[in-house]
């Protein structure tokens, strides 16, 4: 595969729906809209170049941004298009770049670099703004439940601190301090239940509690520095089986967390004896299973779960099985599938693999 810089049609950005059953990939030329489980291509129009790409769903309504290539796809004017009429139904302008969108069945987050605003969807009506810190990578993650309709941002620029805010009720929730380093990576379970966080070193992943901003959980993904691209719960209505997490070292990690935030841990009877609870969750080998060389070195990766199999137990693993997609910056589609066994072996499969920029998938 070629690096992501080499290609002339490079993808700019990636997301999966809020239900992991599309995707969206934006390039120098347009936009594409996938079935995730089928790879099937939904839609396409080749309108020009566009950095921002988020889906309401499985609905028809889009939000995008362009990257500024063509004067007509400005980076400070947000779309939410149509894809049965072809057309804007609405446009937002702003006067600096969007750096993030993000949407639910209620609320519309736009991120500046200094600022968010917080829009009602259906009217566009303008909510809150909220002032933030300097925020040049548009970091922030969004709740997709209504209910839990938590959005989180980058409180630090020293120090990986998160401002969790309630989005319904547009009032600040709580503020975690997550790591010693500034954020890299941030992502919300579905409910809004868990947040997970990563520095820019990259060596631990943590879990938070939202409604108890102080307690947390660690996970080690390594012991050397890498940026962490992209963290994403399995689906759940309460607690979510697992946790992934996607790295410029060009590994896929994947973390147990049921194990851990249910108390049922495998302690190492040397380290355990000295080392607190919440130490050992980040040295517990067996709460972590890895992929290694699943995308290139460097180039950047979007992973979600789409489904998850778990007969997890109190004394042993058995049955379990996940479904995980992958969109590579490089352009490249990937689903594997992960099981563990009772001896807590790790067996992975890739089940499907396409070219978004190359080939049409059938």
């Amino acid at each position: 595969m070629a690096n992501a810089s080499s290609s002339p049609s490079q993808i700019l950005c990636a997301s999966f729906n809020q239900d992991n059953s599309f995707f969206s990939v934006g390039t120098k030329e347009g936009f594409k809209i996938f079935e995730a489980r089928t790879g099937r291509l939904c839609y396409e129009k080749s309108l020009g170049a566009y950095s921002i790409v988020e889906m309401l769903f499985s609905s028809s309504l889009l939000a995008i941004v362009g990257a500024g290539e063509q004067p007509s796809l400005s980076p400070r004017r947000l779309s939410l298009f149509n894809k049965v009429t072809g057309a804007a139904s609405k446009e937002l302008s702003f006067l600096t770049s969007i750096m993030a969108v993000r949407i639910n069945r209620k609320r519309l987050i736009v991120v500046l670099q200094d600022k968010t605003y917080i829009y009602d969807l259906n009217s566009t009506a303008i909510l809150d703004v909220i002032d933030t810190v300097p925020n040049t990578k548009g970091l922030c993650a969004f709740a997709p439940n209504s209910e839990g309709c938590y959005l989180a941002l980058p409180a630090s620029t020293t120090r990986g601190s998160v401002l969790v805010y309630n989005a319904l009720e547009l009032q600040s929730l709580c503020q975690i301090d997550a790591h010693r380093s500034p954020l890299a990576a941030i992502s919300f379970s579905s409910t809004g239940t868990y947040l997970a966080t990563a520095s820019e070193k990259g060596t631990i992943v943590r879990v938070h509690l939202v409604s108890q901003a102080t307690k947390s959980y660690s996970f080690r993904r390594g012991t050397y520095p890498s940026t962490i691209y992209s963290l994403a719960f399995a689906p759940s209505l309460d607690l979510p089986d697992v946790l992934l997490a996607t790295s410029s070292s060009g590994s896929l990690h994947i973390f147990l967390l049921e194990p851990v935030i249910n108390g049922r841990r495998r302690h190492n009877k040397l380290l355990g004896s000295v080392i607190p609870d919440s130490v050992n969750d980040a040295f517990d080998p067996a709460n972590h299973h890895v992929l290694h060389s699943v995308v290139p070195a460097g180039v950047k990766s979007y992973v979600t779960v789409s489904s998850v199999e778990n007969t997890l137990s109190a004394s042993t693993l058995s049955a379990f099985r996940a479904n995980i997609y992958i969109i590579t910056q490089n352009g490249y589609f990937r689903e594997y599938t992960l099981q563990i066994t009772k001896s807590n072996e790790s067996l992975w499969s890739l089940e499907h693999e396409f070219n978004l920029l190359d080939t049409i998938p059938s």
